[in-house]
């Protein structure tokens, strides 16, 4: 697999992994219209580099599952939950994109036919083909999987060539470095040490599948200067995860 840093060749296909939270902006909830349109923004300019972009968006923004379950909830009913939350912040993303003249397709795991496409596969290669972005909805489909796993699974059906995780820093750290001015910055990491120190980047199950595909994963920050458009073809900063 090619490193983002140092290939020469464009970057065909990608997964882009946003939070939920990502879309709340400075409020502590819900969606940030302005913020979506803002991260909306950064996927055309991806559009114009010639790549082709899935995407996966989180729901902790309205619900998570892990802490519904931790308060009394049934897990499966928790995890439920938190995958309609994502179907919302799909549909909010799909609004802003064709707001900019972008073609999108919202494909869900869970079969919601009035307001978008359940997943099949070939059908959602043939959307990305056509310059369509997708983004990918209701997790796996199933309960106790998170939209880490999700973004895993897709990015390996739709043969991307790697995963490029939008957070609020800019890369993989031993600890929080919002919180520690200590904390040490990786510029790459392997899975097995992500594992293995815990540092948080996906949960195990999504770091195993991308180890077991050989698929990058690629952390930075959504405010990077560079946009993803830069990150994607090796500008700004960021933190590859990869080899053994």
């Amino acid at each position: 697999m090619s490193d983002p840093k140092t290939s020469e060749t464009p970057v065909k296909r990608v997964l882009i992994k946003i939070s939920g939270e990502a879309l709340m902006g400075d409020q502590g909830f819900g969606l940030n219209p302005p913020t979506v349109e803002a991260i909306a923004g950064q996927v055309c300019d991806l559009l114009d580099t010639g790549a082709e972009v899935c995407l996966v968006i989180g729901g902790g923004n309205i619900f998570r599952g892990l802490q519904g379950s931790a308060q009394g909830m049934e897990r499966t009913t928790a995890d439920y939950m938190g995958m309609l939350a994502t179907v919302m912040n799909a549909l909010a993303m799909q609004s802003a994109l064709e707001g900019n003249g972008v073609h999108s397709r919202v494909v869900s795991a869970i079969p919601m036919d009035q307001i978008c496409e359940p997943y099949i596969r070939r059908r959602a290669v043939r959307h990305l083909e056509k310059k369509r972005v997708v983004i990918f909805a209701a997790g796996t489909g199933n309960p106790y999987f998170t939209t880490d796993t999700a973004a895993t699974l897709r990015a390996s059906e739709m043969s991307c060539q790697a995963i490029y995780k939008g957070t609020q820093v800019d890369g993989v750290y031993d600890s929080d470095p919002r919180t520690n001015s200590d904390a040490k910055r990786y510029e790459t990491v392997s899975y097995d040490e992500v594992l293995q120190k815990n540092l948080g980047v996906m949960d195990a199950s999504a770091i195993a599948l991308a180890r077991d595909n050989n698929l990058p994963i690629i952390v930075f920050s959504l405010n990077d200067p560079s946009g993803m458009a830069g990150v994607v073809n090796g500008k700004g900063k960021f933190t590859i995860v990869g080899g053994s």
